[in-house]
């Protein structure tokens, strides 16, 4: 049931990574309308392949939101077939970065779109609007942004860090080149500015967060509405839910907890919402001056999701 009191009729934007984002946009939805909802989207892992410019996260969302996500692999689209990626590797082609018969028609109209000269915000409206989510994703910038590794094995790509290796290699550094002379997007400076709160999803606070936050002035945009600013944590107990956020906290110098998720963002969010499991930790919170509000975080099941959203909006 949506609810419709006016405490919560108000825009939410919301920083946004991949799957942990989709999913708190997916709860978000079941308690206030999809339209009030503006989510600014990392665009640091997008990647050109095979001549098609590929937007994972943006597409993780919007196949989550509109119901076409692929739960069992946790990417890509549902009722998915494989015959165009068999055949290029039966080719001997690059064939490691998995790419599915319905998924490819999405990434041939983006390539197709900007090869015209529409935006990636504008074909990114254009996808949501044929899928029928009515939830904004707005790209960070419209300009190229290129998220890499300075690993045990050398420089990596996101994907190649994460797909093609599965994450599985010593991180000593992430940068996001471009991201000093990236401008930030229309859509996403105005929900970042106009919204009622600004929420920073439990997406990887390195790799997903962190180089939204690299572009232009987002970072201080956000620091100026600190007491406006709350963020869920993605790591629980000491794991993550899902993917390496616990590993690169650790290899990167920061305590695998939630304090060491705050640690990482620092004086920018003025409340956190951390799992019952890290209750422990809510006095350390808040000595170092945040609010704290402790509830279930994990969102496997639609009640908890739904109690997770609303502590987002109290």
């Amino acid at each position: 049931m949506i609810v419709t009191a006016p405490s919560l009729s108000k825009v939410i934007c919301v920083l946004s990574g991949g799957v942990g984002a989709a999913r708190l946009l997916q709860a978000l939805s079941g308690v206030i309308e999809p339209r009030e909802l503006r989510a600014v989207v990392n665009v640091g892992d997008d990647l050109v392949l095979h001549g098609l410019t590929i937007c994972p996260d943006l597409d993780t969302i919007a196949y989550t939101l509109s119901g076409r996500h692929n739960d069992v692999l946790g990417w890509g689209l549902k009722d998915e077939s494989w015959r165009v990626m068999d055949e290029l590797d039966a080719l001997g082609g690059e064939a490691w970065f998995r790419l599915g018969d319905r998924d490819l028609a999405t990434h041939l109209y983006r390539s197709q779109r900007l090869g015209e000269g529409a935006t990636k915000t504008i074909v990114t409206a254009e996808l949501c609007a044929k899928f029928g989510v009515d939830v904004a994703l707005l790209p960070v910038s419209d300009d190229p942004l290129a998220t890499v590794f300075d690993t045990e094995l050398g420089t990596l790509s996101f994907q190649e860090y994460f797909v093609r290796h599965r994450h599985d290699v010593v991180v000593h550094g992430v940068k996001v080149e471009g991201a000093a002379s990236a401008r930030v997007s229309a859509g996403a400076r105005d929900a970042l500015t106009t919204a009622a709160r600004v929420v920073i999803a439990p997406s990887n606070p390195l790799i997903s967060i962190d180089p939204i936050l690299q572009v232009g002035d987002v970072r201080s945009l956000v620091r100026g509405r600190r007491d406006d600013v709350v963020a869920v944590s993605p790591i629980i107990a000491g794991a993550a839910v899902k993917g390496p956020a616990d590993r690169l906290l650790g290899e990167l110098g920061y305590a695998v907890s939630c304090v060491g998720v705050a640690d990482f963002y620092g004086d920018m969010v003025g409340t956190w919402i951390i799992d019952e499991h890290d209750a422990e930790h809510a006095d350390t919170l808040r000595e170092r001056g945040h609010r704290v509000i402790v509830t279930t975080t994990l969102m496997h099941e639609t009640a908890n999701a739904h109690r997770l959203a609303r502590a987002v909006l109290s």
